[in-house]
């Protein structure tokens, strides 16, 4: 994928251009020109709460790129499942998994109609491999693990690569997310692998509740959560080293000078 095509300031079908998307938002902080004013809008008022926002998603999204390729070359995952894929961002989970293992799988799973469109146009599996999307959302676990689809791409006699990368932020506690990861949990075999990053205000809470108030006031959820809280979503899953630790610090390529300067948890936990 070289280029993302921008998307002008008209409504594609099923898309509101009144009304901010976190996918949108989060493709405006790192850069990408899929999104509208009213993302923007948002996006700019929570950069004035956190100056370091755009730094903090670019660091989420390093993450990814890290922990796509742990997860092949020293666990052996082929396949992976990710929930709350967002807007393509090269390189993508399958295009890093594919580079070491051609035949790695990958389902992305997101409920917006613009990131169906460029996963469709964009994400292009190597030949001996395969990448699916499918529109599903995570409050609805059994409408991602019944698809057809996800079965017919990934082999659940094997691990699976769960990834809920900056997702689990938009479910409010009283939609229980802890639940809905628990069910998709509960599908993934035996040595399978969870990814997690999660924004906190345990490093600087007055700078995150600003921010939270923005995303509110304009519509958006957005649950920053404690450590404790964030390591509940793993359950009786292993952390892998080096723990749940801030984003930054997950097995990074370089010394960090200061790892608390991006205000995410982040972790890989093993099914027994």
């Amino acid at each position: 994928m070289d280029e993302v095509p921008s998307v002008p300031e008209v409504a594609p079908p099923g898309v509101n251009i009144n009304v901010p998307h976190s996918a949108r938002i989060y493709d405006y902080w790192l850069g990408g020109k899929d999104n509208f004013a009213v993302d923007r809008a948002v996006g700019e008022a929570m950069i004035k709460a956190i100056p370091g926002m755009r730094y903090m998603a670019a660091e989420n999204r390093k993450f990814v790129h890290r922990a796509a390729r742990d997860l092949v070359q020293k666990e052996g995952i082929r396949q992976f499942l990710d929930i709350g894929t967002g807007i393509p961002t090269r390189p993508n989970l399958h295009e890093i998994a594919q580079r070491i293992a051609p035949e790695a799988r990958v389902v992305y799973v997101d409920n917006d109609p613009i990131v169906l469109a460029h996963a469709r146009a964009l994400m292009i599996s190597t030949e001996r491999g395969r990448s699916e999307y499918i529109s599903a959302d995570i409050r609805d676990p059994s409408s991602i693990l019944d698809d057809e689809v996800l079965r017919d791409t990934l082999d659940f006699s094997k691990p699976i690569g769960l990834t809920l990368i900056a997702i689990l932020m938009l479910i409010a506690d009283d939609e229980d997310p802890w639940g809905k990861v628990d069910a998709l949990r509960d599908a993934m075999p035996s040595g399978s692998l969870l990814a997690i990053t999660h924004p906190t205000a345990d490093f600087a809470p007055g700078e995150v509740n600003e921010a939270v108030a923005a995303a509110e006031n304009a519509g958006v959820t957005l649950v920053p959560r404690s450590r404790a809280d964030v390591e509940r979503f793993f359950g009786d899953w292993e952390l892998l080293d080096p723990g749940l630790v801030p984003v930054s610090n997950w097995r990074p390529d370089e010394p960090v000078d200061n790892p608390e300067a991006a205000y995410y948890w982040a972790g890989v936990a093993r099914k027994p």
